[in-house]
């Protein structure tokens, strides 16, 4: 029997069906951990299915043959391991404990990959339920997958559907979300502002599930290159697991991913030092609280030697280690913003004044509100450009563009979105850094120190719009005659409930 062969769209259609029937009362940002982990459960066994049947009609009956070839593999699944095998215990009571054995199996005979990937125990009566409850989700799952043949899906469609599943989850996850993943399209604007190209190291600080460091991978491959490598870090364990599957799922093997605090402990690290990027791309947690201010005066890695951001607020600590990471008069960067970071004084204005003086910031593009689950509120993207400081080969480049742009959406409920029409506007202003009426400047040094350093786009965006001139006169005149018409209408209606006997 030929296996299905799913396009894009009918391949995240049944695998979206597959893995959100069996919810229940799972709240969606646990469950997602369930169904995903399902997910890279059954297409590890489907492909490791077709390459043993490979094996058997190269070497007929010789198991020991097949068995030391398939150990070679890109990864290797033990007997009594598989989905199939797993399938057919389905009625068994200790159905979670069955899938939780199988899944430590493959870890165990993939150490280099795929230790400790399948992160959810689905014998967990705490997250899960007492086992009637938990066996019927289990049950359930197992049997929507059963029906998926992804033997022949190949690399691309399947990683696409998997980061497809983490935002349909994050829809539903509410402010959890932000924890994950970063919406598709405001990640593929910021993949594409960051400008990688062909032999590029790129990071993500705050890797999430992986998708925005992903689609930076992609910006390259659109250049018809598979010359880059990345790199990422995720302090959430679970989260952590999720980005090391979508790697897997991308073909991204080689992906160094790294679980714990960035600005507390980075692991990014060469010869006892942080690693240096030419591209680093982020969607840091907004003003995060208690990051980790009171050890960075004594920060091991020098990063805070502009100023120790307060220690209730720790976007400019992110901002600060994003740059640190950055290969000195070369590396670019782009990171998801609240706009306090473009205006607040303290701590962050000195910061803000260094950057500005190193002539390193070079575009702050303002986007719509209501984009993202975690926030209403309208951000902003960061862009900074190393090679702009002194040494670098855009030194001679002082201004700043301004980029107004939060106009530039399609309303949506609860959500509005960006289009591509409106990211391709952006991204062409971007590169072009011509003034735009009402929706780019570019901003001189001397403006930007007139404004005392603040980066409020509003400050150099006129959007002002004139209203039309109202005339006076011919309102009067208007009113004048509509008039006797309304008095006309109030004694017919004064009749009419007369009539009615509403009104003496």
């Amino acid at each position: 029997m030929t296996a299905k062969q799913y396009t894009q769209e009918e391949l995240n259609k049944v695998l979206w069906n597959a893995a959100d029937s069996a919810r229940g009362t799972v709240d969606a940002s646990v469950y997602k951990d369930y169904a995903l982990t399902m997910l890279f459960f059954k297409y590890l066994s489907d492909k490791s299915k077709v390459e043993q049947q490979k094996l058997k009609e190269r070497f007929g009956d010789d198991e020991g043959r097949i068995q030391a070839k398939i150990k070679t593999s890109r990864f290797y699944i033990p007997k009594n391991s598989s989905f199939d095998e797993v399938y057919m215990q389905i009625e068994n009571d200790n159905i979670g404990e069955i899938v939780n054995t199988a899944m430590r199996a493959i870890e165990d005979a993939n150490k280099s990959k795929l230790d400790g990937v399948f992160h959810a125990d689905f014998n967990n009566e705490a997250i899960l339920g007492k086992p009637e409850q938990r066996n019927k989700m289990i049950r359930d799952l197992l049997k929507d997958f059963n029906a998926i043949d992804l033997s022949e899906v190949k690399e691309d469609i399947i990683g696409n559907s998997y980061m497809y599943l983490i935002e349909k989850f994050g829809s539903d996850a509410g402010k959890k979300a932000g924890e994950f993943f970063t919406k598709r399209e405001v990640a593929q604007l910021v993949a594409k502002l960051a400008r990688p190209k062909p032999g590029d190291r790129i990071a993500d600080c705050c890797v999430g599930s992986g998708g925005l460091l992903l689609l930076a991978g992609e910006e390259v491959r659109k250049q018809g290159s598979d010359n880059f490598a990345l790199y990422g870090q995720e302090s959430n364990s679970t989260t952590y697991q999720l980005c090391r599957m979508n790697m897997f799922l991308h073909g991204m093997d080689s992906a160094r991913i790294e679980q714990g605090d960035t600005l507390n402990n980075p692991l990014l690290l060469e010869k006892d030092e942080l690693m240096k990027f030419d591209v680093v791309v982020a969607n840091p947690p907004f003003s995060l609280a208690k990051w980790g201010a009171e050890n960075a005066a004594e920060d091991k890695y020098g990063r805070f030697w502009r100023g120790i951001p307060p220690k209730g607020n720790g976007d400019y600590a992110f901002i600060t280690h994003m740059v640190e990471t950055l290969k000195p008069k070369a590396g670019r960067m782009t990171v998801i913003v609240p706009h306090g970071v473009l205006f607040r004084g303290g701590a962050e204005g000195k910061i803000r004044r260094q950057f500005l003086e190193e002539n390193i910031i070079e575009a702050v593009v303002g986007l719509p509100g209501k984009l993202f689950q975690t926030t209403d509120i309208p951000v902003a993207i960061l862009v900074i450009d190393r090679a702009r400081e002194k040494g670098g080969a855009r030194e001679d480049e002082k201004d700043v563009l301004f980029i107004e742009a939060s106009k530039e959406f399609k309303p949506g409920k609860p959500k509005n979105s960006l289009t591509p029409e409106n990211r391709e506007k952006i991204f062409q202003t971007f590169l072009e850094r011509k003034n735009v009426e009402k929706f780019a400047h570019l901003a001189t040094p001397e403006e930007i120190k007139e404004n005392d350093y603040n980066l409020n786009i509003t400050r150099y965006v006129d959007t002002f719009e004139e209203e039309e001139e109202v005339d006076i006169a011919a309102t009067i005149e208007e009113i004048d005659k509509l008039n006797p018409e309304l008095e006309r209408l109030e004694q017919q209606m004064k009749r009419y409930l007369k009539d009615l006997g509403i009104v003496e």
